[in-house]
């Protein structure tokens, strides 16, 4: 009986995680109590233990998205144009290419990724909010930051191939392989 309890306040506290807007310091904390709570049962499986880790090792590496700007209506002029390129008459004859200015800024953005005007619109207004993203917040936007991430991941996984070939390199010197 006891078993079955840990697994409920367990279960309970995972949906405590996902329920309730946490700051970092209170996600590691639940997450701590909740290993701990895992690993007293036996009866909890390595695939459960390993659920939580993974959401540990995630916030590690979160992106900022508060400073990404909002865009208000009122602040865009939109135009819709014929658009251009493969597709035949159909491309040809409607206006679906979308057309979006930023009055505050000046930015123009033009997207005819698709034949849906709808879907050009969505698509538009995502690049003016990249674009402006960009523009006022420079190394802190969210492109920049995942830039960052990238590379960091890049030096990690270099340093990690250096080091098993100098590894590999002092064994074969070891076992007289060379």
């Amino acid at each position: 009986m006891e078993v079955v309890k840990g697994i409920r306040s367990c279960v309970r506290t995972l949906e405590e995680l996902t329920s309730n807007l946490l700051t970092r310091k209170d996600w590691l904390s639940c997450i701590e109590d909740l290993l701990y709570n895992m690993l007293f049962l036996n009866s909890i499986t390595r695939f459960q233990i390993t659920c939580p880790l993974r959401i540990l090792t995630a916030l590690k590496h979160t992106i900022d998205y508060s400073k990404v700007p909002k865009i208000n209506e009122c602040d865009l002029t939109e135009h819709f144009v014929r658009g251009s390129g493969p597709g035949g008459s159909a491309v040809n004859k409607n206006a679906n290419c979308v057309v979006l200015t930023h009055k505050p800024t000046g930015i123009v953005i033009k997207c005819h990724t698709s034949r849906c005007q709808e879907d050009n619109r969505k698509v538009a207004r995502e690049l003016l909010v990249a674009k402006l993203d960009e523009t006022l917040n420079g190394p802190d936007s969210v492109a920049a930051q995942k830039k960052r991430l990238e590379e960091q991941k890049y030096k990690k996984i270099e340093y990690k191939k250096r080091k098993k070939a100098s590894l590999k390199i002092e064994w074969k010197k070891r076992e007289g392989l060379e």
